[in-house]
């Protein structure tokens, strides 16, 4: 009772403490990204696996990874509040610390323009405004300027790889697609429900997309893995293109560089086209 009793009063504490007391905890390595680029990496005491950008990120205390927390890790950091992502964060982990009185603050990035209002929302939690709103406006100056260079090339048809062995795509609903979209592309998968399905060769045969884009982090050869299926149009035209995982899988600032590449990638593709 008395234990419960004092986490309830830390998360009271934590809706008025001046930011500069804050204790934070991070639960994905997207949001960890995402409060160092917003100047709040300095409230950060704990976080999960894989958080590994920026390098300070490094030393920060494990408590489990996105899936699977350690209640006892993150009660011992006495966080005033824990990040939470809403698409990965475990709801029962959630509840849970919820229960406990930890007060949770869900950061959503499902979009592209969802970065920025991460980048504006970690900032005024931290007392670290003017930092997140530089960070903010830098982002969405560049996904600007790419979305005007790439608003009326031609159009190009791309299977998305996210895993190589099985294979999973994504949907129109998935950040990556977005990307896609705004580069000129479109996602051949766009129509499927899932978010990130796993998806049959046959399938990708039949539609024969102009452009496959992996964003594969096993460390495998997309050109050799799609090689042996020479009857596609992008194994033919030689249109097939390994992109850096973090900066298309994670929704952080770095997201503008992923946006970056997956336009030079569709560039590259309709000189090869000749489109």
């Amino acid at each position: 009772m008395k234990s419960a009793l004092l986490l309830v009063g830390i998360a009271l504490l934590a809706s008025s403490a001046p930011a500069a007391t804050l204790r934070v905890v991070s639960l994905a390595p997207n949001l960890t990204e995402l409060a160092y680029a917003a100047g709040a990496g300095s409230t950060l005491v704990g976080t999960v696996d894989y958080s590994d950008f920026p390098n300070e990120a490094r030393s920060l205390p494990r408590v489990g990874d996105a899936w699977r927390v350690d209640l006892e890790r993150v009660l011992a950091l006495h966080p005033d509040l824990v990040l939470v992502w809403p698409s990965g964060t475990p709801r029962t982990t959630i509840e849970r610390l919820g229960e406990l009185g930890v007060r949770t603050v869900p950061i959503p990035t499902y979009r592209i323009a969802e970065v920025p209002a991460a980048l504006r929302q970690l900032g005024a939690l931290a007392g670290s405004g003017p930092v997140a709103e530089r960070a903010a406006e830098s982002f969405e100056r560049a996904i600007a300027a790419e979305r005007a260079a790439h608003a009326r090339v031609a159009p190009v048809s791309v299977f998305i790889e996210i895993a190589a062995e099985p294979v999973f795509t994504v949907n129109g609903r998935h950040v990556i697609s977005e990307m896609v979209d705004l580069c000129g592309g479109r996602n051949v998968f766009a129509e499927l429900p899932q978010l990130a399905p796993p998806i049959a060769t046959e399938a990708i045969l039949a539609k024969d997309p102009d452009v496959i884009l992996s964003a594969d982090d096993s460390g495998a050869d997309p050109h050799r893995q799609w090689s042996r299926w020479g009857r596609l149009k992008a194994v033919r035209a030689g249109t097939v293109y390994a992109l850096p995982p973090d900066l298309v899988v994670r929704a952080t600032p770095r997201l503008a560089q992923g946006v970056g590449a997956v336009c030079a990638a569709l560039d590259d593709a309709r000189k090869r086209l000749g489109r």
